[in-house]
């Protein structure tokens, strides 16, 4: 990771900050105009940057109808960005050019292991689509062939899971996380900033307004390929249970070897998280809602026929429902709903909509949809861990952040509003993780 220094952004060399810059979000895709500043001020490039992202999902979904050269105005993408969609338009836009995924062992939604594929404009749509064929992609209706793309630019995703680690043995050790320094944020419009020597209240962030999931430091300095793998290397004050982290160290820094700097992005429910959705519907509800936008994955090693195919008739089952719904929120009367659950796979919607009607006067049938959108190939992560369980994690990021090299910034989501990451433990989280930022060399 050359960092800093000369070759990165077109042969300029990148500002430095004074101390590292931790920007504090409501909703995840809040984020992503802090990196934009950093690009604009010069202390991030202008392309080939890495993003490090620890969340319970992977954010990696596409503004399905947004046209591609929307990401060319800054303005208009960040009005139509949402939770799970953020990320890909600054792929696209030449911004971000490798994703580090690390998820706990709840999160499943991409194979493990290394992907490397191609978003770009679809001459047809002139929308953003991919040449990932992962059922992610898949069931979202995102897959079209290279030859079905312009302005193509490459991604290079690195899918890694993080387990628990055992607490650390030594009193000593759990004495100073116990006294680190808090950091301080000082509230800003949309997010907070602390530098590495100040303190927090977590109470004291600005909040935004939920949304629906589908699911300032200095540079990095120069370093080549060499001195980064021996800052990665193996320290023999580390414990048995802490050895599989350690591969991930390696892992992680050698995908930081392509990029010419790296923002740190966290989530806080990848400690711990909720999908909203199951509070909301009975769980015969949330069945029925399954078996309508249950995902018909493709044969295995499909062809590229065989990934289009699959493709056209996912995007005319989501079509379909997307209509459906939308004529219940006009009338849900008895005639609209036969109507529709004539249609071939529709059947379940009569069920669905009369036990709505049941437990209340006027069903949220767009909400309903959203809902449904995340019930495809596999269920959005649920998992409320345990006070143990958090601290585990903790533990496991604390030894990957003491050995990666520094990032030029790191922002953190709270996705609480909205009810991923539990509201009665996001606090206690987010100081945790504040601390845990002292780590960071």
């Amino acid at each position: 990771m050359s960092g800093g220094g000369p070759g990165a952004d077109g042969g300029a060399r990148l500002r430095a900050y004074p101390a590292l810059p931790v920007w504090v979000v409501e909703d995840h895709q809040d984020v992503l105009p802090f990196i934009y500043r950093a690009i604009g001020s010069k202390h991030l490039p202008a392309s080939n940057i890495s993003f490090v992202h620890l969340d319970s999902h992977p954010d990696l979904l596409i503004p399905v109808n947004m046209p591609a050269d929307t990401v060319f105005d800054k303005e208009a993408l960040f009005s139509e960005l949402s939770i799970e969609n953020w990320i890909m338009p600054a792929v696209y836009a030449g911004h971000i050019s490798q994703v580090v995924w690390l998820h706990p062992p709840w999160a499943q939604q991409i194979s493990e292991g290394k992907h490397n594929f191609l978003i770009g404009k679809d001459i047809s749509t002139t929308t953003m689509r991919v040449t990932g064929t992962d059922h992610y992609f898949l069931s979202d209706g995102l897959y079209v062939p290279a030859d079905q793309l312009e302005n193509q630019k490459p991604l290079n995703l690195h899918v890694i899971l993080i387990n628990p680690t055992e607490a650390s043995n030594s009193r000593e050790e759990n004495g100073e996380v116990a006294s680190a320094k808090r950091l301080k944020l000082n509230t800003d419009d949309t997010a907070s900033t602390t530098s590495a020597s100040s303190s927090v209240a977590p109470g004291d962030l600005d909040h935004s307004t939920p949304s629906v999931k589908k699911k300032e430091v200095q540079n990095t300095s120069a370093l080549n390929r060499a001195e980064t793998l021996s800052e990665c290397s193996a320290s023999s004050s580390l414990g048995n249970s802490e050895c599989p982290i350690r591969e991930v160290v390696k892992d992680v820094c050698q995908a930081l070897q392509k990029g010419d700097a790296y923002v740190l992005d966290i989530d806080l429910d990848f400690f711990s998280v909720k999908n909203p959705f199951k509070e909301m519907y009975t769980q015969t509800e949330y069945e029925l809602l399954q078996e309508l936008y249950n995902f018909k994955k493709p044969q295995r090693n499909a062809t590229e026929e065989g990934l289009l195919d699959c493709v056209e008739n996912r995007v005319h089952q989501l079509e379909d429902l997307e209509a459906a719904f939308a004529d219940l929120c006009d009338n849900d009367d008895e005639e609209t709903l036969q109507k529709w659950a004539s249609c071939p796979g529709m059947k379940p919607l009569v069920q669905l909509v009369h036990s709505l009607k049941t437990r209340m006067e006027s069903p949220d049938y767009e909400m309903v949809h959203q809902a449904g959108l995340t019930c495809d190939y596999m269920e959005l992560p649920h998992h409320v861990s345990t006070e143990e369980e958090i601290e585990g994690l903790i533990q496991s990021i604390k030894v990957l952040l003491k050995d990666m090299p520094k990032p030029t910034l790191v922002t953190v989501a709270r996705s609480s509003l909205d009810d991923y990451c539990p509201s009665e433990q996001v606090d206690i989280i987010q100081e945790k993780v504040l601390n845990l930022l002292e780590y960071i060399p």
